[in-house]
């Protein structure tokens, strides 16, 4: 049985999903979501998604493409996954020259890859020259059955929105968004100043749900938020829980979750999914106060070009 690497095709958005689904069940991924992520990439993110294939079936995946909205050029990236039942047949090793190559035609000089903590693939990734970084956990916690903080009355200068409420201008979620992120700890800096591509890329995306991504409004204006992501099924997750720094300290990031929380138990969700870097330390309490228990790790491994 021969195994080929291959970009990918609009036919592909099933099997790529599952594979993602079965080797990283902690994070939202549909058939869906990966469409549009192919369909609305940035033309400067140079994003290729590629697949393994073995006697016609996908057997691995990887996303590959440079950080465009890094201030720092050449940051490129390549998240590989391949099914836990069709390891060991060469598909990783295949995807990864694959994105290596890509990647250093279109101006690389760092690479970045996540890789979940065992040691198969730590060593996967060492012996492709990948030294390990920083390490991120995944969270999940038992929404169906958890005891959620009671919601509280509000301070009277506050007011809780919801992302719909933001639907005619979303522009004030932009800048807050883009605030957070900026503080966010991870070895790539990002920075958001690109509105429109914001809009296709966070607004738009088919997994965020404006109903359940809670805003609090202080002095009239967004103040701190926690976006929700769902499935369409059962999952739900939040993707980005942050505050303004004129406003931190207040326990507002709580607020905003505890509210979305609420929302997307009494909306059917039975799982609630999150994901922190591990030196973030006050999300880190926050999500261990709503009782968050740590289902996995993976850690950032970086390789130099040239």
């Amino acid at each position: 049985m021969t195994v080929i690497v291959r970009d990918f095709r609009p036919a592909d958005a099933e099997g790529f999903a599952r594979i993602r689904q079965l080797a990283l069940p902690f994070m939202l991924c549909t058939a869906e979501s990966i469409a549009y992520d192919v369909a609305h990439a940035h033309p400067d993110a140079h994003f290729r998604p590629l697949v393994a294939e073995e006697d016609g079936e996908l057997i691995g995946t990887a996303q590959v493409g440079i950080a465009y909205d890094s201030p720092q050029p050449g940051q490129g990236y390549l998240n590989v996954y391949v099914h836990p039942e069709r390891e060991r047949r060469g598909a990783g090793s295949l995807l990864v020259r694959t994105a290596e190559e890509h990647l250093a035609a279109v101006g690389a000089t760092k690479l970045f890859a996540f890789v979940t903590d065992t040691p198969a693939n730590r060593a996967f990734a060492e012996k492709h020259g990948y030294h390990a970084s920083r390490s991120a956990q995944f969270l999940r916690l038992d929404l169906a059955h958890a005891t959620l903080p009671p919601r509280r009355p509000l301070p009277k200068d506050v007011q809780l929105r919801t992302g719909a409420d933001f639907a005619d201008d979303p522009r004030p979620l932009f800048a807050l968004d883009a605030e957070t992120l900026a503080d966010e700890p991870s070895d790539i800096a990002h920075e958001f100043t690109d509105y429109e591509a914001w809009l296709r890329e966070t607004w738009h995306h088919p997994l965020l749900s404006h109903e359940l991504t809670s805003v609090v409004v202080a002095d009239g204006r967004p103040a701190a938020f926690s976006a929700a992501r769902t499935d369409g099924g059962t999952r739900y997750g939040t993707v980005m829980t942050g505050t303004a720094r004129a406003h931190r300290g207040r326990g507002l990031a709580k607020l905003a979750k505890n509210d979305s929380l609420h929302r997307a138990r009494a909306a059917g969700y039975t799982e609630a999914f999150t994901g922190n870097d591990a030196g973030n330390g006050p999300m880190l309490a926050i999500n261990k106060w709503f009782g968050y228990e740590i289902c996995a790790t993976e850690v950032h491994h970086v390789r130099e070009l040239g």
